[in-house]
């Protein structure tokens, strides 16, 4: 597909369809459960409506900074484990391409491209974490984040077990055997590639590789153990955030893990404003789900977010055209967040908090 014809972040996704066995666009495009807050999340974006205001000048730029990283826009790339499923280049052509559109790459721990060689193209690197199994190795893990020069770290803690991926169960799903997760020990990644009737390898993996479940307690030895900015991704109660405000947290992020997780759960978007009440100005707060353009940033800034991730929309860009694909879905989402920006009348992102909001039809 040309450039031409991919408008909008959308039309990368059916463009990958073609490059994508099935079983990875499952993988990718799949939620737990029946998927009802898969849905939800695209359902409750649509549903938000901004008031724009008239005669209030020109917009002065679209720049933020969130956890101490100067952005051209407030999105970051969401943290999305294997990429080297998608495209041989993987983590590394997502980083170059989040590099030339000056935005950060939250790296997963479970990238399968190691957090050095991803650090070496200039990214700001939020390194992401899964709770190991193992203490020591969870301390090896951050070290090697931290000497590789990353700027943020971010616990996700929505995961004590993977929710469970029926399009995943129902194809077996494996990992493809040269894809591993770069930042463990080698042979940690063996059970994903095993195929099992009836079971998802990578729950299998994950059983052995991650847990005991996350405690408090946890985090604050967490937050004593580095000294960069260090965000909570997963929070979707309001009084979660406000204990992670009072661990130490730089940041929230309200997430449902893109519907991944419990089926069942609040869209991001329909969360989001508790928990941005609820911290007010202590620490900054960042939404991922569903984001799928710039009037969903422009969406989410009005309900209280600093800043947003995007997550499928990226990866099916990758597998379509490597980093020359996320490139060309990252400029159109900064043309789109601009745009957006200037319509609702506001002067630069953080003015959008002060727009009204409804819930329902914008043509109701």
């Amino acid at each position: 597909m040309s450039e031409s014809t991919l408008v909008s972040l959308d039309d990368f996704e059916a463009g990958a369809q073609s490059v994508l066995s099935p079983e990875i666009r499952d993988f990718i495009a799949g939620g737990s459960g029946s998927e009802l807050t898969l849905r939800a999340n695209r359902q409750a974006l649509d549903a938000v409506v901004v008031y724009p205001r008239m005669l209030a000048g020109a917009l002065s730029g679209t720049e933020v900074t969130l956890l101490n990283t100067p952005m051209s826009m407030p999105v970051g790339v969401a943290p999305m484990a294997y990429q080297r499923m998608a495209h041989p280049d993987g983590e590394i052509a997502m980083a170059e391409a989040a590099h030339q559109a000056g935005i950060p790459m939250m790296l997963s721990a479970l990238s399968s491209s190691p957090v050095e060689e991803v650090a070496r193209t200039g990214v700001a690197v939020w390194f992401q974490l899964y709770w190991l199994a193992e203490r020591r190795r969870l301390e090896q893990l951050i070290e090697r984040a931290e000497t590789a020069g990353s700027a943020a770290l971010v616990v996700t803690v929505d995961v004590p077990v993977l929710g469970r991926r029926l399009r995943d169960v129902r194809n077996q799903f494996a990992l493809p055997t040269p894809v591993v997760a770069a930042n463990l020990a080698a042979g940690s990644s063996s059970t994903a590639h095993l195929s099992r009737a009836g079971e998802s390898a990578m729950a299998v993996h994950t059983r052995e590789l991650f847990g005991p479940p996350l405690t408090w307690a946890d985090l604050e030895w967490l937050r004593s153990r580095t000294s960069l900015p260090l965000a909570v991704k997963g929070i979707l109660d309001p009084r979660d955030a406000g204990r992670a405000v009072a661990i130490g947290a730089d940041a929230v992020v309200v997430s449902n893990h893109g519907g991944r997780q419990l089926d069942g759960a609040p869209a991001s978007i329909a969360a989001l404003p508790g928990v941005a009440a609820e911290v007010g100005q202590q620490c900054q707060v960042l939404l991922d789900s569903g984001i799928r353009s710039g009037m969903d940033v422009l969406r989410a800034l009005a309900l209280g977010a600093d800043g947003v991730l995007v997550g499928r929309p990226l990866l099916w860009a990758l597998a379509l055209d490597g980093a020359a694909g996320v490139r060309h879905a990252l400029s159109l989402l900064s043309t789109e967040v601009h745009e957006s920006l200037i319509l609702a009348g506001c002067a630069d992102p953080a003015a959008a908090r002060e727009l009204r909001t409804s819930w329902g039809s914008c043509c109701g």
